[in-house]
């Protein structure tokens, strides 16, 4: 009998010491967070301006209000929990079988739901500083306040986030291709591979490669395994497959 792709997957992760998840968007919509590039996705819904714009560095300098009042709405998500996905990330870092999680998304979740290890080339949502004395608040102080979040010593609060125009932190770029160059299985899950620079980082790996994502990416022919499924369903089953 011809193996599943989960039976597939649960095979290769059983080998693997060192397996690295490279994640986007798709990670997180089945904890009710909504993708940037899909059909329903934030990119294209209607605002006065298109997202990108919104959420570039400049827009942030030069219409914060409309920023804040943008983000707000559409960027934070407090009720939002870890999914399948991120529980059975973390379990596999517990096992001693995945080393890190890089992902490009800025919800917290992974942490949430229990890695250690995670990389995040975009930053965080739960993390902001004042721009004039780097004082920290956290993302319910930004979700109580009206208008443009000010410090106490009147500077403008802003989230921890690479925005557009914005150069990804040094570190998180650093530890991500140690990572990846490191990895025996590389797993590339829910992301569309078109944001640069954080999708060139994965073009370069060689070794065992696993795409679970419902749409193709750039990186299809170089995978040994495909898998066109939401990857939450995928992962637990494959945690299912991994506890007989």
């Amino acid at each position: 009998m011809t193996a599943s792709l989960p039976e597939r997957l649960a095979g290769m992760l059983s080998q693997a010491r060192r397996a690295v998840f490279f994640g986007g968007a798709g990670v997180s919509t089945e904890s009710g967070i909504p993708d940037f590039r899909s059909t329903d996705g934030l990119y294209h819904q209607q605002w006065r301006y298109p997202p990108e714009t919104i959420l570039s560095h400049t827009f942030f300098q030069r219409r914060t209000e409309e920023f804040f009042d943008f983000y707000r709405k559409k960027m934070l998500f407090p009720q939002a929990r870890p999914n399948a996905a991120h529980l059975a990330l973390a379990e596999l870092e517990k096992r001693g079988i995945l080393a890190a999680v890089i992902t490009q998304n800025i919800d917290g979740l992974h942490q949430a739901a229990g890695s250690q290890k995670v990389i995040e080339l975009h930053g965080s949502v739960l993390r902001n500083h004042c721009v004039r004395c780097g004082r920290s608040f956290s993302m319910e102080e930004i979700l109580a306040s009206d208008g443009v979040p000010r410090c106490g010593c009147g500077g403008v609060i802003k989230p921890d986030v690479v925005l557009y125009e914005e150069a990804l932190p040094t570190d998180a770029i650093e530890d991500a291709l140690d990572a990846i160059a490191a990895a025996d299985l590389l797993i590339i899950g829910g992301t569309s591979l078109s944001v640069y620079p954080a999708a060139g980082f994965v073009e370069n790996y060689a070794g065992p490669l696993v795409i679970i994502n419902r749409s193709p990416t750039s990186m299809d022919r170089k995978a040994d395994l495909l898998i066109d499924a939401p990857i939450g369903q995928t992962l637990a089953e494959v945690m299912r497959i991994m506890g007989e």
